[in-house]
């Protein structure tokens, strides 16, 4: 069974989703306060996190924000609003997919499932992929520059593996769409582009990461011996 966190103040939406939840093996835990939820990850282990952007306290951008500064755990956003302009900064700050309200129940474990079935799919077949100044342990699902670990978001990671899986082969954005499952297709040419972004930034001083104007991206890295 998984375990995932809901942080939203509706707290009858909570009710529903733990009993909906159960015919699909999920376990639910329901935060009503970002704090109360901040400190739930602090002490229990969860698959997944749905985090409501219409929250007391702080909004869930801020949320998100502080969480991806600790904890790589993979984010599902909901907003009310579900306009674009809200969706693509809940990219650019580690959320690994949205969904607007009002939605329908099945939607959200159907985007919940494909999340946590990416997140399998990476653990197949371990492997160090070492570059020398940059290693991906794809076992432990952890990044290390220059022996100095790296936060990435579980989108920013899946990106990564996926480049780094077949250095120096372009990807063109339909390629790693057919990879990663769950995100707008609507805008997700744009939400690759700043995901990848995100990620130089963090992996600077490397910079393996290059773009091939006009058809994708490339890892650009020899293996070392």
């Amino acid at each position: 069974m998984h375990n995932i966190l809901l942080i939203d103040d509706d707290e009858r939406l909570g009710e529903l989703l733990t009993q909906y939840f159960k015919q699909f093996d999920l376990s639910l835990h329901h935060a009503l306060r970002p704090s109360d939820g901040i400190k739930q990850l602090g002490i229990h282990s969860f698959d997944l996190l749905i985090l409501d952007v219409m929250l007391p306290e702080m909004d869930g951008f801020e949320v998100c924000k502080q969480i991806r500064k600790t904890n790589d755990i993979p984010i599902l956003m909901l907003t009310a609003r579900g306009e674009v302009t809200d969706r693509i900064v809940g990219m650019e700050i580690g959320a690994d997919d949205y969904l607007p309200k009002p939605f329908e129940p099945r939607e959200l474990v159907v985007r919940i499932q494909s999340i946590l079935k990416r997140a399998k799919h990476q653990n197949v077949n371990a492997d160090i992929l070492d570059f020398g100044d940059l290693v991906i342990d794809t076992d432990m699902r952890s990044v290390r520059i220059n022996d100095e670990y790296v936060s990435l978001s579980s989108m920013e990671y899946s990106l990564l593996n996926i480049l780094a899986s077949k250095p120096n082969k372009v990807f063109s954005r339909d390629e790693i769409l057919n990879h990663l499952k769950g995100i707008d297709v609507d805008i997700y040419s744009r939400a690759t582009d700043i995901q990848i972004s995100r990620l130089r930034q963090k992996l600077k001083p490397c910079n393996h990461i290059k773009t091939i104007r006009g058809t994708g991206y490339t890892f650009a890295a020899k293996t070392s011996s």
